[in-house]
């Protein structure tokens, strides 16, 4: 059974092909991918690698973690599953009360009827 990795302090030049020749080391690896931004597309510096076996990842842990890898230490350790996280509500979303996120109450008195 495929095991995932989670692997962090990668170079922002480290390539996916980079990264899972460094693994193919341990054994047979089944994906290497390097998480990037959505905006910038540039790597946000940690990716994960799916080795086949408990005991090629177990290698791969022990062998990879705490060496370097383009002038960067490595984290290596088992990946933890993705938590759930409360969905994001549209623009601005609920943290201002519900204003719309530009900051919302009253300035001065817009909105108000004077007697003048």
């Amino acid at each position: 059974m495929a095991k995932k990795l989670y692997v962090g302090g990668l170079s922002y030049n480290t390539t996916e092909e980079e990264l899972k020749n460094t693994f193919a080391q341990m054994g047979t690896v089944e994906s290497a991918v390097i998480i990037t931004d959505r905006m910038s597309g540039r790597s946000k510096g940690f990716g994960f690698v799916e080795m086949s076996t408990e005991e090629e990842a177990q290698a791969a842990i022990e062998k990879l973690n705490g060496t370097e890898l383009d002038g960067r230490t490595l984290t290596v350790n088992e990946a933890r599953p993705l938590e759930e996280r409360p969905r994001r509500s549209g623009f601005g979303g609920d943290r201002d009360g519900g204003r719309g996120g530009f900051g919302g109450g009253r300035r001065g008195d817009f909105g108000r009827s004077r007697d003048y």
